[in-house]
């Protein structure tokens, strides 16, 4: 017969191993998964205005917060993955524009990436999807810091059957790690391929700490989709194309909710760039934005973001300070209890305050650069953007079903907008404004000494080069 003491000890130890859990949950640093699209639209997803239906992106908007002035590095897929893995703008670690097959460079050795700032943290690390960052060896995720990768080296479009390009591209490799297993996978596979392996690295890591990138090839063309998913939304194969990452964001959503890894898992949405605007309808929206990929006006450069991390960031919320990608390495630093790299110069700041919410956070960069390639084009400062005059590529005409249009050159001088009541850059104040444009122009110049500016013939103090292959 158990005694009143024995009771309470037998009482005390329960409690202790029912609470054990908890408060392992509670120390423990948060799992992080990144869903990273290709050539998404702001306006394609129905928490920024879509009439696609994306029930599960909504349900995490609702249950998270959504960013309205969140930008890309660069509007195009390597420059901009190179700001991401980086912390960096692109034009700081040498990786520009897309990278074709045989690049001769890559994502130098020299930089630290987020994946192998989570590896220093004690991590499991997997990445799914498109890279992008080099395809020699030496370049691949997994010799920067990923424990294990399936999907293809580049976009899917630098195939052989390329519809508007004289280049002879080889076969499109899908790799698992550092090995070929097949070559030219339909485009109509991919997501739910990638997602299915995401899932699975969920449920093959879930009692410790980990980082997935899930970098989906979609919805930049060729456009595929699954049969479960042709011709469902009723608006077209781009339609369809959404509907189908959205199943895979609930797929993804699932598998860390039916793990009880709610609590502890901080789940990011985004993009790489806008909408290839021309390939007509089989691109994307960036209204009531600008433009889109390739240019510096925000239909390019600002993305769709939503963040989901019950209990720690806010349900329901709207951020509308601007972030961005390279904010990601040193925050998620933060969170990890990682050391982001000091040996060097981050662009990216802590934006921690503005995800979770914090009362009167800012952001804080007191101004971000818009660049094409190593031309400044742009740059912002709260809520006023200074274009300086450069030409960009605008559709004239827009493609159709797979096939490109053409693109006419236009040009824009010197123009001032204010993108609180101007969100589509189309009323020029800048000559009501001199001081505010002086002083963005002021900002520009020290942006061109630091990263350099092809206009003006400046190279930069502070750039680094990427990784090379070495000349055999």
């Amino acid at each position: 017969m158990l005694t009143t003491t024995r009771w309470c000890r037998l009482i005390v130890i329960t409690i202790i191993l029912l609470l054990t859990p908890m408060v392992r949950a509670a120390d423990r640093p948060p799992n992080v998964v990144i869903i990273f699209c290709d050539d998404l639209g702001y306006a394609d997803i129905g928490p920024f205005g879509s009439k696609t239906q994306t029930p599960n992106l909504d349900r995490m908007a609702g249950e998270g917060i959504r960013f309205t002035d969140f930008y890309v590095g660069q509007a195009v897929c390597s420059a901009s993955r190179a700001a991401l893995m980086t912390g960096c703008y692109p034009n700081r670690v040498g990786i520009l524009g897309a990278l074709g097959p045989h690049s001769k460079i890559g994502i130098s050795d020299r930089e630290l990436t987020m994946a192998q700032m989570f590896k220093s943290a004690g991590y499991a690390t997997g990445m799914v999807g498109k890279w992008h960052l080099g395809d020699a060896p030496q370049f691949l995720p997994t010799r920067h810091g990923f424990d294990e990768w399936l999907g293809l080296p580049y976009s899917h479009d630098m195939t052989p059957k390329h519809p508007a390009t004289t280049q002879k591209y080889p076969e499109l490799p899908l790799m698992e790690n550092e090995k070929v297993i097949r070559t030219n996978p339909d485009p109509a596979e991919l997501t739910t391929l990638y997602t299915e392996r995401a899932v699975d690295f969920i449920g093959r890591n879930k009692e410790h700490p980990f980082f997935l990138y899930l970098a989906h090839n979609l919805p930049h063309v060729p456009l595929g989709v699954s049969e479960k998913f042709a011709g469902k939304s009723g608006r077209g194969i781009y339609a369809d194309v959404i509907e189908e990452i959205d199943w895979s964001v609930g797929q993804v959503t699932k598998a860390i909710d039916d793990a009880n890894l709610g609590s502890t898992t901080l789940i990011i949405f985004m993009s790489d760039n806008g909408p290839w605007l021309i390939y007509g309808n089989h691109a994307g929206s960036a209204l009531p934005l600008r433009e889109g990929k390739t240019t510096t006006f925000d239909g390019g450069v600002r993305e769709p973001c939503i963040m989901r991390w019950p209990g720690r960031i806010p349900a329901g919320t709207v951020c509308r300070e601007l972030a961005a990608t390279m904010d990601l390495l040193p925050t998620f630093a933060k969170l990890a209890g990682a050391d982001a790299p000091r040996d060097r110069i981050i662009d990216g700041q802590d934006i921690w305050p503005l995800m979770s919410g914090q009362s009167g956070a800012k952001t804080p960069h007191d101004a971000y650069f818009y660049y094409w390639n190593k031309h400044l084009q742009a740059v912002r400062s709260g809520k006023w953007k200074l274009h300086l005059a450069h030409d960009y590529d605008h559709p004239d005409p827009p493609g159709h079903d797979g096939q490109p249009g053409k693109y006419a050159k236009r040009s824009i001088g010197l123009a001032l907008f204010d993108l609180e009541s101007d969100i589509s850059e189309t009323n020029n104040l800048a000559d009501q404004n001199p001081d505010v444009v002086a002083r963005l122009q002021a900002l520009a110049e020290k942006c061109r000494d630091d990263l350099g500016d092809s206009a003006t013939g400046r190279a930069g103090r502070n750039v680094r080069p990427p990784g090379r292959l070495e000349e055999k």
